[in-house]
Formats: structure tokens, sequence, C-alpha cells
């Protein structure tokens, strides 16, 4: 039986971890399941390391493409993501629910925490788009998971933004903030997430059992648990 590795980024790795567990029971194949910031996963990915299945958003599956470092045939679209923003736990939520709401929210932030990767590019650009930008008003993390940190940890009244499925799993993780609720639609940004199997893989038969695992009926649903549609 093969031993797999799967690189992953962004709010795709509970669902991925929870499949991949299955998988193994039901393959016999071993998987082990790596996730790291999306810039990381595409640098890596370019530079040929020996990874057998990724798992990017879609625009970095692109440049997959675009510089055969997957097999086409088995890319497959795993989910889509929405944004959300969250507070310290014990924080008054904002409104989100409508454009003017958000931008109000923001008004009365001391600051809105970002990540590197897109998400937190978008949420830049939003906040310069809706003529919010100004010196010090974003903080930038290297991830998330050090995003929500800092809005935990923090004294100020801080914004942090990222993935819905990724502030809700380390709401349930215990993380000290609290979900203020998704962006409203007008302002939202979708993320699709797709696998495909590396050409650096020396597994690639059973890494395509196991990205056409992920587009089984049973997959889904158990991506949908964890707010990936």
């Amino acid at each position: 039986m093969a031993s797999l590795k799967v690189l992953g980024a962004g709010p795709v790795k509970r669902g991925i971890t929870q499949l991949a567990a299955q998988f193994e029971k039901s393959s016999g194949h071993q998987v082990a399941v790596e996730f790291a910031g999306a810039p990381s996963v595409r640098d890596r990915v370019l530079a040929g390391e020996a990874v057998d299945v990724a798992v990017v958003p879609q625009s970095a599956m692109a440049d997959f493409v675009a510089q055969s470092r997957v097999a086409t045939a088995t890319r497959m679209t795993v989910g889509r993501s929405r944004m959300g923003l969250a507070v310290r736990k014990d924080a008054v939520k904002p409104a989100l629910g409508s454009v003017e709401a958000f931008k109000a929210a923001v008004v009365a932030a001391d600051g809105v925490v970002v990540n590197v990767a897109s998400s937190g590019n978008y949420i830049v650009k939003l906040l310069e788009k809706l003529g919010l930008a100004s010196p010090g008003k974003t903080v930038t993390q290297p991830d998330t998971v050090k995003v929500m940190d800092h809005v935990a940890a923090s004294p100020q009244k801080l914004l942090g933004a990222g993935q819905l499925p990724e502030i809700r799993e380390l709401v349930e993780k215990g993380v000290a903030i609290a979900l203020a609720g998704p962006l409203p639609d007008e302002l939202q940004s979708i993320t699709g997430y797709d696998a495909a199997v590396t050409t650096a893989s020396a597994n690639a038969e059973a890494a395509a059992a196991f990205t056409a695992f992920l587009s089984t009926a049973e997959a889904r649903a158990a991506m949908a648990a964890t707010g990936i549609d």
C-alpha cells in the first residue's frame, strides 16, 4: 500500500483531514496531511516538492496547471468558502448585515487583523475600495490562527478577518474569539478550493483514488458539515 502526502491550504483543513482518515480505513493507504499558508504551499509545489496531492485555492491551482505541476485529469473542486469577521470573546459583536453596518464596524474598530494569504489581501483591497484604509488600520499576521490569537489576546477593539470555516474551528478549539458574522453579501468573497495529483507524485494511482474519493457524495457532505459548500 502507498503512503500519500497531502499538502493543503486554507479552511478545507478540517474536512480534508477527516476524509483522509476515512480514506485510510477504506483503502489501506496511509495518508499524511499537512496544511500551511497558501503562498507557502504554492511555492513548495512549484518548486517540485514530493507531494502527492495538493489542495489549494483555484488561483494557485491555475498556476500549477500552467506550469505542469499537476495531472489535470485528476483536478476536482473540493468546495467553496466564504469570509467573516471575529471579535474577542467578551467583546460586543458588531452588526454586519449590510454594507453600511460593515463600514460602521470597521470605523469603530481599533484595527482589522488580516493574514498574508488571498483572504487577507481581499480585505485590504476592500477597505481601500470603501475608503476605510488608513495608516495602522490593518494588522498583518502570517495565517488565520495567528490572526485570531492576536484578536483574542489584544486589549484593543479588533476585528479578525478570515474564512468562516477556520473561524468556527478555532472557536470550537477554545480560542477566545467569537464569530461576529459573515461579510454582507454585497462584499462577500467566495474562494473555491481544488485538489489534484501532482506530477511529482511517486504514487499517482493511489493519489488519484484519493482525489476521486473527495468527489463522492459522502465526501461532499463531510465538507459541507465543516462550512465548505
